[in-house]
């Protein structure tokens, strides 16, 4: 049974500058659909849609165009913490913050110790709020959104809240979450818990969704696309070397990092260590998925 479908969701943002105005389409003509308990990976650049997907979903906004359709109570992991008030206490903001995510108080209650426990600011509890370091913060932020019973949870890029300890902890408590049935949307760009957590990738480029499948396919294609454009921009910055040189030892730095996929090392990484590289003679690198450029005989080094 399906849980979420999108119809052929579009959403369009009227872009003012001074006199002039143009259409911005955020989200244009996506349609997919998402089964009962299923998790659901969102990828792709920033700005290419991922999060008004989620805020559609959410109903922060409207589409447009399409229809959207959910069959479930739903709740969004998107901003933790963002409703605590400064003045008041870890304990008053988790009442606060639980009820304004949708739980009634006696739920609150009942859930309330496991929350602190899982937040790990059981001896600040009573302390207002201000006080807290940031990590503190969106632990008790997450803890709370954690903690909701909803049949179809949207996640946004909140894996990276705490440190490694606490993050290994989220991602339990997301795992125990698919355990138990709920469907979930996931966006990051952490490709490592994207593959570990979800059933199904879907990639999003410019407001489209332009690819759908396993983690792994998905998460080749996001990488081959990032590599592409990584690509493009390093010719465009290497006004020393002739264009067709600078294209190669561009592209064969790229290439080489990418193909490093034992290590599944998040593509940022990847292409910042590739921005350091420089190509030279009598050696070959793996050029098939880049047609373009006809040149095998360079040798990858850093600088």
């Amino acid at each position: 049974m399906r849980a979420v479908t999108f119809d052929r969701v579009s959403k369009k943002y009227r872009l003012r500058q001074g006199r002039r105005a143009e259409d911005f389409w955020a989200v244009r003509d996506v349609s997919l659909d998402v089964a009962r308990g299923e998790t659901l990976g969102i990828i792709g650049h920033n700005g290419a849609g991922k999060s008004t997907l989620l805020k559609l979903l959410s109903r922060i906004t409207s589409p447009t165009a399409g229809e959207i359709r959910l069959h479930g109570r739903i709740a969004a992991l998107i901003e933790v913490g963002s409703g605590f008030h400064p003045e008041l206490s870890g304990r008053d903001n988790i009442y606060l913050s639980g009820s304004i995510l949708g739980m009634k108080r006696r739920e609150i209650a009942q859930k309330f110790d496991r929350i602190v426990d899982f937040s790990g600011v059981s001896e600040f509890i009573d302390t207002p709020v201000k006080w807290y370091s940031s990590g503190m913060y969106v632990r008790l932020g997450f803890a709370i959104a954690a903690h909701l019973d909803a049949d179809i949870l949207l996640v946004d890029e909140v894996l990276a809240v705490g440190d490694a300890q606490f993050q290994v902890q989220c991602q339990e408590r997301l795992t125990e979450l698919r355990r138990g049935g709920t469907t979930m949307l996931f966006i990051s760009h952490d490709l490592v818990s994207i593959e570990k957590l979800c059933d199904r990738v879907g990639l999003m480029q410019r407001g489209e969704l332009i690819a759908s499948g396993a983690p792994h396919e998905v998460i080749e294609d996001y990488e081959r696309l990032s590599a592409r454009s990584h690509v493009a921009a390093m010719a465009d910055v290497t006004p020393d070397l002739p264009g067709e040189t600078a294209a190669a030892e561009s592209l064969l730095a790229v290439t080489e990092f990418v193909e490093r996929r034992a290590a599944r090392e998040p593509l940022q990484h990847i292409t910042g260590r590739a921005a350091l590289a420089r190509a030279g003679p009598a050696a070959t690198s793996r050029t098939e998925d880049f047609p373009q450029v006809q040149r095998p005989a360079y040798r990858v080094r850093a600088n």
